[in-house]
Parts: structure tokens; C-alpha cells; sequence
């Protein structure tokens, strides 16, 4: 599946399911202990990151998880005005709902996914198979999780609603910035690397802050 619900009925099932989700956005209501479990996860992987000082890789992986704030900023946005989100995630398959488009699960897992980066040469000009190393990172990571993402479409706990969106969408629009994000947080360095995490925090905290306070998230 290649694209999001293409028939009336297909388009009325997906609603369904957004629907029900709405109500248990931030709600405790699935709440298990695997929430914690995951948390120490992550900060088991940061941890020794920080103590050896490896900034780089953790400006990858901030700046990708970042943009991932923004992009989820943007789906629960658009779900606010228009009735539906591009993509949603059910609140069966969760254990917290942090926005229309994000399980707990699902956000953790991209406050890692930055550190793939490492795999990399240090070099930013190498190439690889005759192609620039970060240009053949950001495309086959992109492509990768779009193709995943179709899997996830796929099953209950994933829903694509519009009949317009759907991998290649993803890809283009939210994944290449995802990595893009990710190399950037990688290679600049001093000022620059922090002027660009904190732009890009600085509007997930603002944005955060106010559409919550205006009930649109």
C-alpha cells in the first residue's frame, strides 16, 4: 500500500479509528510499565554518549528527533483544522498517546534513530559507491523507513486517513528532513551545531507550549 485509504469505505474505517484516538490523547488510561522501561532504554544510549563526549552523535540524533517534534507539531495542527491528521497513530497499540500522530513507542525510538549516523566515515566528502556518504544516509534511511512505514500502514495501529498521503509523501516531507537534520546536527560544529539545536528546540518548546494552551494538540 503505497498510499493512504482509496476508496470511500477504506476512507470512513480510518476516521473511525482517528476518532476514537482523539479521546485518549496524553490519557493514562493504557498506561503500563513498558513506558518506563523504554525511557531507561534511551538514556541508557545517551548516557555513555555524553560521559565520552561524542556531541556530534548527539546532535544527530537531537536534531533528528527535533524535527520529528516538528513534524508531529504540524500532523496534530492540520488534524485540529481539518478534522484529520495525515497520519495517526491507535490508542490500542500504545501506552500514551503524546499526540495524534506519536505513541510514546514511536518517539522513543526516534530520540535514537539519529545515532545510525555513526556508521558513517568521519570524512563528509567520502564516498560511497561512487556517491557522497550523508547524501547516500539521508536517501537510503528515508527510503527504508518510508518503506517500513507502509508495513505499519498496514496494520491496526498505524492509520494513513488522507488518500494522498503515503510513502512517497513521508518520504519526501518528513523523513530526507528527518536525516537532513541529523547530518547537519552531525557536522557543523561549536556556535553553528548550537544555534541550529536551538532553533530548532526552541519552536518545539514555543509551539508546544502555546497549541496545547489552545487546545489545538
Amino acid at each position: 500500500m503505497l498510499w493512504g485509504p482509496r476508496t470511500p469505505e477504506e476512507f470512513e474505517a480510518a476516521k473511525l479509528y482517528v476518532d476514537e484516538a482523539l479521546q485518549h490523547v496524553r490519557c493514562t488510561c493504557n498506561f503500563n510499565w513498558t513506558f518506563i522501561v523504554l525511557l531507561a532504554l534511551v538514556m541508557c544510549v545517551y548516557v555513555p554518549k555524553i560521559k565520552a563526549k561524542q556531541w556530534d552523535s548527539i546532535g544527530a540524533a537531537l536534531g533528528l528527533y527535533g524535527i520529528h517534534w516538528l513534524c508531529e507539531i504540524t500532523n496534530a495542527v492540520v488534524c485540529h483544522f481539518a478534522g484529520y491528521g495525515m497520519w495517526h497513530v491507535n490508542q490500542d497499540s500504545t501506552t500514551f498517546i503524546l499526540l495524534i500522530g506519536v505513541s510514546w513507542e514511536l518517539s522513543m525510538m526516534f530520540s535514537t534513530a539519529g545515532f545510525t549516523i555513526d556508521v558513517l566515515p568521519e570524512d563528509k566528502h567520502a564516498k560511497i559507491l561512487g556517491i557522497n556518504n550523508r547524501l547516500l544516509y539521508v536517501l537510503t534511511m528515508a527510503i527504508g523507513f518510508s518503506l517500513f512505514e507502509i508495513f505499519l500502514a498496514g496494520t491496526p495501529s498505524f492509520q494513513w486517513v488522507w488518500p494522498f498521503w503515503g510513502a512517497i509523501p513521508v518520504c519526501i516531507t518528513v523523513y530526507i528532513p528527518f536525516f537532513i537534520a541529523a547530518v547537519l546536527g552531525y557536522d557543523l560544529k561549536g556556535k553553528k551545531k548550537k544555534i541550529f539545536l536551538g532553533a530548532i528546540w526552541g519552536q518545539v518548546a514555543l509551539f508546544l507550549a502555546l497549541f496545547i494552551a489552545l487546545g489545538w494538540i
